[in-house]
């Protein structure tokens, strides 16, 4: 492993347990650990966000950059996007993250000329692969970034003009090669400008038609080329378009299967993307297990009192332990993993900081994963969950279910039989379940 130049005054992170005050330790993240038969890290699969971590500058609509990063000094795009490789690998293996994902235009600086794009891509691409032989990290996922260059402001697979779609299919080409190259688990797609602003000059029908060509199109060139990973679409439903066609995991899944893109694609959700689309992490999760489309997660978490995506890394035990219960019922994720797509505040601008952030974000799903296995196994969650459907088991209720009784049927049973009882939820019964085992 090549010597550590960016973070020397950082050691290796190790796990200590809950009884230490290191903060540069885990107190709860132990990888080895057997959680339902598997060890902690194959349940979690963390990985480092490229984007937030080595390029995020801290600059907001209001500021200047606050984050001066040391990687980026050299004059050179060639030279910027080696030393920000050396800087990403020297703090993934000192973290212990399995994984990384990146966009294009984070492992190296893009220009308005494709081919020299191209170029540069496989040129970082190789460096990136001797990056991972020498330290044994991999990729998890890349993704091309076509919401950034104001060519992409209309969209980009969704663009009025055609010229723009094969710009952004040329960009995924190069991104879709280089994930091959370096081995990724997945390839995502965000339709960060897939939507519109105003549906008065909008043809919502066709440039959703044409979204589903690009991905097929893209799809196809993949597994042609040796790609045997695993496609994820990423919704979110607004910010910086008005209206997104990947706006929840609902909507993402009606239209892949309309499209009869269902067989390759996967759900990349993130949390905060989530409470945008009004709903809950653990409810989008839930759509995506109940569909067997639970692939991948972005953590991150949003701020209750600024209605955007403000991506702060997580930190919520009880948000956390209900979405790993949906994790641990569901088996797993099918592809993916858990990758940080928060950023350090702006005004956390020391080196430790980055690494405080991934240590609690890690910590945090750990506690929550062991939390929501002690509920499976130790506690009444599974029996009084199962009591509320219980007429479902047996008699008419089954009969219903296995599709035996007509309108008809149902419309006699209700007349001959006597108003239902009050049945309580005991939602607070549930709450405190959560309470207790964290």
């Amino acid at each position: 492993m090549s010597q550590a130049v960016y973070f020397k005054n950082i050691p290796q992170i190790n796990f200590e347990g809950t009884t230490s005050d290191n903060p540069l330790a885990f107190r709860w993240y132990d990888e080895s650990r057997v959680v339902a038969g598997k060890p902690m890290k194959e349940w979690l699969r963390f990985a480092g966000a490229y984007w937030h971590s080595f390029c995020g500058t801290g600059a907001d609509p209001f500021g200047a950059p606050t984050h001066e990063f040391p990687w980026d000094k050299k004059t050179s795009a060639e030279g910027r996007a080696k030393d920000k490789a050396d800087a990403a690998f020297e703090f993934l293996t000192k973290l212990r993250l399995p994984f990384y994902c990146f966009h294009d235009v984070d492992a190296i600086d893009y220009c308005d000329d494709m081919a020299e794009n191209e170029r540069r891509l496989q040129l970082i691409s190789d460096y990136l692969l001797q990056k991972q032989q020498e330290t044994g990290v991999t990729l998890l996922w890349g993704t091309a970034n076509l919401f950034s260059n104001k060519r992409y402001m209309n969209g980009a697979a969704t663009n009025p003009d055609f010229s723009v779609v094969a710009k952004a299919a040329a960009q995924v080409q190069f991104a879709i090669d280089a994930t091959i190259k370096l081995n990724g688990s997945g390839y995502v797609f965000w339709g960060g400008r897939e939507g519109y602003m105003s549906l008065l000059n909008t043809d919502m029908k066709r440039e959703k038609a044409h979204m589903a060509m690009f991905l097929h199109k893209a799809k196809d060139y993949a597994r042609a080329n040796g790609f045997k990973g695993t496609f994820f679409i990423e919704p979110k439903p607004c910010e910086p378009t008005k209206h997104q066609y990947d706006y929840n995991a609902e909507t993402v899944l009606g239209f892949l299967r309309q499209y009869d893109l269902l067989d390759d694609f996967k759900l990349n959700l993130e949390f905060n993307h989530a409470t945008l689309a009004g709903h809950t992490m653990q409810h989008e999760m839930q759509v995506a297990a109940d569909n067997d489309m639970l692939g991948s997660l972005d953590a991150n978490r949003g701020d209750m009192q600024n209605g955007w995506d403000t991506d702060q890394f997580p930190n919520n035990i009880n948000e956390l332990t209900e979405c790993m219960l949906i994790l641990l019922q569901s088996g797993g994720l099918k592809g993916g993993g858990i990758n940080f797509d928060a950023k350090i505040r702006r005004n956390s601008t020391d080196p430790e900081d980055l690494f405080y952030a991934h240590i609690g974000g890690m910590d945090a799903f750990a506690r929550a994963l062991i939390a929501a296995d002690n509920i499976l196994n130790q506690s009444s969650f599974k029996n009084k969950r199962a009591e509320r459907y219980q007429s479902f088991t047996h008699g008419n209720g089954k009969d219903f279910e296995d599709g035996k009784l007509s309108l008809t049927d149902l419309t006699q049973l209700a007349i001959n039989s006597e108003e239902p009882k009050t049945i309580s939820g005991q939602q607070e019964y549930f709450e405190n379940i959560i309470n207790r085992y964290i």
